[in-house]
């Protein structure tokens, strides 16, 4: 995704999930508030061309059975419900069926959280002040495959690349990253590709992917998703 968000390196395990951008992205909504479900639908409204409502539900159980009935593109629900969490609800998800692709709204803009989120094996992690042209571009970024990460905690990695730019200070360097490996990486939780990241920071298309790898190897992960949510845990852009 060219913005806020990494491609979702998970197996594409079950039905397909890449569908042409005309067609109305399929979406369930799930909160333990009746009005913020009326809220969201009512946001949503004015995109009924990009984004249809297909299921609703209120709480973990019902969630379950709505989404295994329609088969939703992507699952958005709160991070908090009554008798469980959003996260847990997201690992029920996930255990019947790993393609479903679950984004997770909050009011908590704590990296910790979306750690949490990445860890549970969210595709998305976005705060409840988000508008609804923004919040349809997220919900069809992470049905093409993509993670999403809330912009203003991305920002947060932005702002360490520019520091970083300037030699204010080098994070990353207890885990043995370099000081470009610590700019791809902080480019990396903001989303970025690796052709914008390339683009971003006037490197070959190779030197990034090298740098990628690079990195990888000394976080001991294997995917952009497993690298965003060590820096995540372990604070190193903070």
């Amino acid at each position: 995704m060219n913005g806020p968000a990494a491609p979702d390196t998970r197996p594409a395990v079950g039905r397909a999930r890449a569908l042409p951008a005309e067609v109305p992205l399929r979406i369930v909504l799930v909160d333990d508030h009746v009005m913020i479900l009326k809220g969201l639908k009512a946001m949503l409204a004015p995109f009924g061309d990009r984004v249809l409502v297909v299921g609703e539900a209120t709480d973990a159980d019902s969630a379950v059975s709505v989404v295994a009935k329609e088969e939703p593109d992507v699952v958005l629900c709160d991070v908090r419900l009554r008798g469980a969490s959003g996260l847990d609800l997201c690992r029920r998800l996930l255990e019947r069926d790993r393609a479903c692709r679950v984004v997770l709204l909050s009011v908590y803009d704590d990296q910790q959280y979306v750690f949490q989120a990445l860890r549970a094996g969210a595709s998305g992690y976005l705060l409840k002040r988000i508008d609804g042209e923004e919040l349809v571009r997220y919900l069809q970024h992470v049905r093409d495959g993509e993670t999403v990460i809330d912009p203003t905690l991305a920002g947060q990695a932005v702002g360490a690349v520019a520091r970083l730019q300037k030699g204010e200070y080098w994070p990353g360097a207890e885990r043995g990253l370099t000081h470009r490996e610590s700019e791809v990486l902080a480019l990396l939780v903001a989303g970025l590709s690796n052709r914008a990241i390339a683009a971003r920071l006037t490197l070959g298309g190779e030197t990034v992917k090298s740098h990628v790898r690079s990195l990888y190897r000394k976080l001991d992960v294997t995917d952009r998703t497993k690298a965003v949510a060590v820096a995540l845990r372990e604070g190193i852009f903070r």
